[in-house]
């Protein structure tokens, strides 16, 4: 049988929406009316029975949000006004007393508020259940409360003595529901409980969870105030050591600081340890000893290192290019890396490890390439010199107990772009030196190999440092002088000379209008014609690169600004013949082929740092005892072909009607004229046979004709480099054919278009076919000369307008 008598009444009252608590029946409620509805509820109320419909609300609202029938539980309590006072701004406070539970029937929008139907219950429980179950009940939640006492905020015992004095369960459960809970949902849920008894046992549970969270809650809370406990008496006592310090005049040294910078740098994990670390020992050193010292300049470097910031790529490999083009004329080798490079990085964001040497001839804009790259690539850009360095811990930084210690060049670029992918810029890696201290170009085997960089380590950082997602570029003139492992690692492009058709644009769309501006001349106020920058090329200068050529504008440029202040014109034009009276007469002697063909003379091709050059041969032979004599500054190399092209004029001497005992007889001096100039290389072998047969036989050499390529025994034509270089200095010199060896006919479409069309290229297998065409027959005239050779070659490309006019002997 049912334990309580429930009575319902049906009511229809004005809403108030309580936020944040949960009213009791009971119980008084003390409350801040807000929001318009509310106030027209209340106001409502008061006019007729001052009875209101009290129900929490089951979702957050915003500060000035009305309540909505989604956002109002159904079961809430009905009150009665027992007092309303008004504030003098207005405000309205109620003090109500809730008088039974209700359930909502409907609720219903009215006007400016909201009101609902309701049943309302009234329990009443019988006095022998409230003395047998009651007693019971009671004794247990009492006994729960004082177990969660101890919990709860001070003052809070004399819930314990209003709890005794309730001897109904119902009454007792509400009064402790709505002093203890915290949440909402567990008040109301109790709320929601029509049986008393039933809701005793709701209350017991709820309580009992709740006192399991409030004793962890308490025991995380100890534990805390525990740790802050501490770290306050540490901090107390560190500041006191300070002061003490400071009086002492020695001052402190502030490791909270470094704590809290290492902490808000966002490191990675093991470089946040390591740096906390330390920070422990700089707290525990006296203030102004030299370890302090060390240790916070450690801490200072480390935290400058940008350990996780990068810059983002540029990926648009059309805008790289255009960046590129519009910085450079020529490099195409260098732009079309590049452009492959930002390409592939689009498929493959991960692609890292670029490591590329530049090596060309100074001025010929390897260095200012790569500042161009890193700008197209939206990269920071940095400057390593190489030049000199001997010592490795430049490369990886000194300890950094020794005094003075730095960490290496590669981390402070790194610090110095701020990002950690830059693109950083190795010149003239050719000239590192090494001594006592060590190999410079070994510590950089670990930088510039792929599989490695990837953790770094510096002496003086100690920490592995991650520079595969740095891009490298290195420069040199040469290779020789670089290690062959170093060499290995790096990806090489070649950049040559500058042709003269490249130097009048580069001079055009860069060097003039950058010596314009920095000597404030305009385009009105002077003009430099093509011809000449062509007499400047020609007779003003002799390099590889433009470095010279852009000195001599820069001083046109200076000669015009003199003549404008002098007031003698006002717009200046330097044509060709005008060079001379601002520069002076010529200071280059152009390389001219000779006036008639000569006996054991022969022009000869090579290339230098400067670019290429005529290398005339000469060959005189003397009555004697078969000395052999080579002058004019020579290498061990070309010295070899000597002695190689005269071994093998031995082998065919019979061939050609030369005596067979010309060696016994006869002595050889062979002579590169300009002694002043180092010669070495092996592309002269057969420019000294042709000679040494012209000389032996008394046949001239064709003036008209150059060659290049080294001899073998056999007389084989064996293949050379520089040929682009070595053909640009025969058409300068007026040559009109030249000899290359067969196997580099494959270079000959990256000749230069002038030479293509100006110069026959006739590759050769054999030195023979070079005889057979060089040495010119006394007997017969130049006529049939021609002739001859027109009979002997057929052309290997038709010769037309932009072509190449090569030909190649017939074979059988």
């Amino acid at each position: 049988m049912p334990s309580f008598v429930e009575r319902i009444e049906e009511l229809t009252l004005p809403v108030l929406a309580m936020r944040g608590t949960v009213p009791f029946p009971g119980l008084p409620i003390n409350f801040e009316v807000t929001g318009e509805a509310a106030t027209a509820a209340v106001k409502i109320a008061s006019a007729s029975n001052a009875y209101l419909f009290l129900v929490a609300c089951s979702k957050p609202l915003a500060e000035h949000e009305e309540p909505s029938e989604e956002k109002l539980y159904r079961t809430g309590t009905v009150a009665k006004i027992k007092q309303m006072l008004r504030s003098p701004d207005g405000q309205i406070r109620l003090i109500t007393e809730g008088l039974a539970r209700a359930n909502v029937v409907k609720y219903r929008k009215k006007d400016n508020f909201m009101e609902a139907e309701l049943l309302c219950k009234h329990i009443s429980v019988s006095a022998r259940d409230v003395e047998l179950r009651g007693e019971a009940y009671k004794n247990e939640l009492i006994e729960t409360l004082e177990d969660k006492v101890h919990l709860l905020p001070t003052g809070a015992e004399g819930l314990i003595e209003a709890a005794n004095l309730i001897s109904d369960p119902g009454e007792l459960s509400d009064f402790i529901a709505s002093t203890i809970l915290i949440r909402i949902p567990d008040k109301q849920t109790v709320l929601e409980c029509i049986d008393p008894f039933r809701r005793a046992e709701i209350l017991l549970q709820l309580l009992k969870q709740e006192t399991e969270l409030m004793e962890l809650e308490a025991g995380i809370r100890r534990r805390v105030n525990a740790r802050m406990n501490r770290h306050q008496r540490e901090y107390y006592l560190r500041e006191q050591i300070k002061v003490i310090q400071e009086e002492l005049g020695e001052g402190g040294a502030d490791s909270d600081d470094y704590a809290t910078r290492i902490r808000e740098a966002k490191l990675p994990k093991d470089v946040e340890a390591k740096l906390l670390k330390e920070n422990d020992k700089l707290s525990k050193i006296p203030y102004g000893s030299a370890e302090a010292t060390v240790i916070s300049n450690y801490l200072d470097t480390c935290l400058e290192i940008p350990w996780t910031k990068e810059s983002k790529d540029r990926l648009q490999f059309k805008t790289v290019q255009k960046v590129l083009d519009a910085d450079h004329s020529g490099l195409e080798k260098v732009k079309e890396r590049i452009v492959e490079y930002i390409a592939a990085k689009q498929f493959s964001p991960a692609l890292r490890n670029q490591i590329i040497c530049l090596v060309g001839p100074p001025g010929v804009g390897k260095t200012s390439i790569a500042s161009s790259i890193a700008r197209a690539m939206n990269r920071k850009y940095v400057r390593i010199s190489l030049g000199g360095v001997r010592d490795e811990a430049d490369i990886r930084g000194h300890r950094k107990t020794y005094i003075g210690a730095m960490p290496g060049r590669i981390i402070t670029a790194i610090t110095q772009a701020g990002v950690n992918n830059p693109l950083i810029l190795l010149d003239e890696i050719d000239k590192l030196t090494r001594d006592t201290h060590g190999d410079p170009t070994s510590a950089l085997l670990e930088v510039l190999d792929a599989e490695q960089n990837k953790s770094f380590r510096d002496h003086f950082v100690e920490l592995p440092f991650d520079l595969s997602d740095c891009v490298f570029i290195a420069t040199a003139n040469s290779l020789e002088s670089i290690p062959r492992p170093l060499l290995d690692r790096m990806e090489i492009i070649e950049l040559g000379i500058y042709t003269k058709r490249e130097k009048i644009e580069i001079a055009k769309k860069h060097l003039i209008p950058k010596q314009f501006k920095r000597h404030g001349i305009n385009q009105r106020m002077l003009k430099i014609t093509d011809n000449a920058l062509v007499e400047l090329i020609d007779f003003y200068t002799r390099e590889a690169g433009v470095r010279t050529l852009e000195r001599k504008i820069a001083t046109l440029c200076r000669k015009a600004s003199k003549v404008f202040l002098d007031g003698e014109a006002r717009k200046l034009i330097i044509d060709q013949k005008d060079v001379k009276t601002y520069l002076g007469t010529r200071k280059l002697l152009p390389e001219q082929i000779e006036e008639k063909d000569e006996i054991g003379t022969v022009n000869g091709l090579a290339y230098t740092e400067m670019g290429g050059t005529l290398l005339r041969v000469e060959i005189a032979i003397l009555d004697g005892t078969g000395k052999i004599e080579a002058t004019g500054s020579l290498g061990d190399v070309i010295t070899e072909s000597a002695k190689v092209a005269v071994s093998y004029v031995r082998s065919v001497a019979q061939k050609y009607g030369i005596p067979s005992d010309f060696y016994k007889t006869k002595d050889i001096h062979i002579h590169f004229p300009e002694g002043a100039t180092p010669k070495d290389g092996p592309s002269a072998g057969v420019t000294m046979v042709t000679a040494l047969i012209s000389a032996l036989t008394g046949k001239p050499v064709r003036r008209d004709i150059a060659m290049t390529g080294e001899v073998s025994l056999r007389g084989k034509a064996l293949a050379i480099g520089g040929l682009k270089e070595k053909t640009m200095a025969a058409y300068t010199a007026g040559v009109k054919t030249v000899f290359i060896p067969y196997d580099n006919e494959r270079d000959i479409e990256e000749l230069d278009p002038l030479v293509r069309e100006n110069i026959t290229i006739i590759p050769c297998k054999h030195v023979e076919e070079i005889l057979a065409n060089a040495l010119v027959d006394t007997k017969v005239d130049a006529q049939s000369e021609q002739e001859s050779l027109s009979k002997v070659f057929v052309p290997a490309v038709a010769p037309s307008a932009g072509r190449v006019r090569a030909s190649q002997t017939q074979e059988g």
